[in-house]
């Protein structure tokens, strides 16, 4: 191929971010940045570096918030499988007077079904076998599974109807961490450090946690597109810290390698990459650079802020005997207070296990007491430390359950399948109004009566407690401007202060 035609073919890969990328600093201003501190820099259209005299910290692509923001930080308590609403918030006793009589018709209006119910010769009735007790200055009902949360009532504001339009876990589960069913789209998480970018610059705007429940071990998986950064810059994508030796895959240095030697390597990997960079001008190059150095930094950052062994005996207490074994969600809650403190914009945990098709009552209890007492304890432990009131706190999962049973019902024993129409979920922190219970569900908990919330209205409050509109945060993509919430979504003003 001729010297020409491979300028020329490479002219054709510049576009207007690459071409306003190699006019800035590049690739050299990054690395300057690690050795400077990012206090100089700011993000430019890419999400990465250039240099600035404003404020300190790593900033995103909006050169201000839309509107005053309540709240600083997020830890999402992501419950992955569907809690049943029925088992936890939603208290019916229509469904026990009715324990066994047929699902009306009336009721289900030919609602679709999954296919593991659709083929049922029948859908008895099913109400929980658990108490629930009136909790909080307005009597929110609230299962005598969750205890501990129950005690904080007058903190949460429990979310009665929720629905989503997805029936099966995986685009359920992505619908909410992405806003779309089909994956490919930037997650929560990749947004916010996109549009706000990151507070402290040594560690990443957005980690993830996960842990494995006693309710259905072996349940329904996740995928790392979960947390990634969709056409988004691979700069914004979640990273996931892991109960291992090493809690970020690929961070440490061989034996043998030095901090001054890594330094020198990370100079010339810069020193290549920026030669690279200006014969194609490829943005994904700046990327990397700076996950580079990111990594580097995060040697030191990460051991310090995983490492709990300073944490005062009555922390572990108020997190439970599991906050000391690494990887549980007890321990995840407890480190996810760290990163809060650390300034870590976006933590995602996801505790799996609440798929319960059958055998229900058992496996639900053990799941509830998987969650309950450290989910208290974040939210009594932001709140002490002065926190809670710029951290929004959210649980809850991509769907709910039935009001039926799924399989045969016997005197003890049941399973609910998924039920997008209607579910539950709580919100705690900056921002939103405490101790009250928003919305409502018919007496059978199979449609919603009251103030509908949808996957993407969710999403938009989300985004509105941070200062940011969510139809104004867009992104350009093969032609067309894409948002979290898509083309929907609207604030759920009733729940805010």
């Amino acid at each position: 191929m001729s010297e020409k035609k491979i300028l020329e073919e490479r002219s054709l890969i510049l576009n207007r971010r690459s071409f306003l990328g190699k006019t800035a600093l590049g690739v050299g201003g990054v690395a300057l940045a690690s050795l400077l501190g990012a206090n100089y820099f700011r993000k430019s259209q890419s999400g990465l570096l250039t240099t600035d005299n404003g404020p300190s910290g790593i900033k995103g692509i909006l050169d201000s918030l839309h509107h005053p923001a309540k709240i600083k930080r997020v830890i999402y308590l992501f419950q992955s499988g569907g809690p049943s609403q029925l088992e936890l918030f939603d208290y019916k006793p229509l469904l026990n007077e009715r324990r066994g009589e047929e699902l009306p018709d009336s009721i289900r209006k030919g609602q679709r079904l999954t296919g593991m119910t659709s083929g049922q010769d029948n859908f008895p009735l099913v109400g929980s076998q658990f108490g629930f007790q009136q909790h909080g200055k307005n009597g929110a009902w609230i299962s005598d599974l969750l205890p501990y949360t129950a005690k904080m009532a007058d903190d949460i504001c429990i979310i009665k109807s929720m629905y989503t339009e997805a029936i099966n876990h995986d685009p359920a589960v992505t619908f909410f961490q992405t806003g779309s069913q089909q994956p490919g789209r930037p997650s929560i998480g990749s947004w916010l450090s996109y549009g706000l970018g990151s507070e402290n610059e040594n560690l990443p705007a957005f980690t993830v946690l996960l842990s494995r429940g006693s309710g259905r071990p072996n349940g329904q998986p996740l995928y790392t597109r979960l947390w990634g950064n969709g056409f988004l810059h691979s700069l914004h994508q979640g990273v996931q810290f892991r109960a291992a030796k090493d809690p970020v895959l690929y961070l440490n240095d061989p034996k043998g390698i030095s901090k001054e030697g890594k330094r020198d390597m990370l100079d010339q990997i810069a020193a290549l990459n920026d030669k690279h960079f200006q014969e194609n001008g490829d943005p994904e190059i700046q990327s990397r650079i700076a996950q580079y150095e990111m990594a580097y930094r995060m040697q030191t950052s990460v051991p310090e802020v995983i490492n709990t062994d300073n944490e005062p005996d009555y922390i572990y207490k108020m997190y439970g005997a599991d906050a000391k074994i690494p990887g549980t969600y007890a321990a995840n809650c407890l480190l996810a207070r760290r990163l809060a403190e650390q300034d870590v914009r976006f933590i995602q945990l996801y505790h799996m296990g609440w798929d319960q098709h059958d055998n229900l009552p058992g496996a639900i209890a053990r799941q509830a007491k998987d969650v309950d007492q450290a989910s208290a304890a974040l939210v009594a432990d932001l709140k002490q430390r002065g926190m809670l009131e710029d951290t929004l706190v959210i649980w809850g999962g991509e769907f709910g359950r039935t009001n039926y049973s799924q399989g045969v019902l016997t005197d003890t024993n049941y399973g609910r399948d998924h039920h997008p129409r209607c579910f539950s979920m709580w919100m705690a922190g900056g921002g939103i109004k405490p101790g009250i219970v928003y919305g409502e569900t018919d007496d059978f908990g199979y449609n919603i009566t009251q103030n509908p919330v949808h996957v993407h209205d969710f999403q938009a409050t989300l985004l509105h407690q941070l200062g940011i509109d969510h139809e104004k945060l867009v992104y350009k993509y093969q032609g067309r401007r894409f948002r979290l919430t898509d083309v929907e979504g609207h604030v759920v003003k009733d729940i805010l202060t």
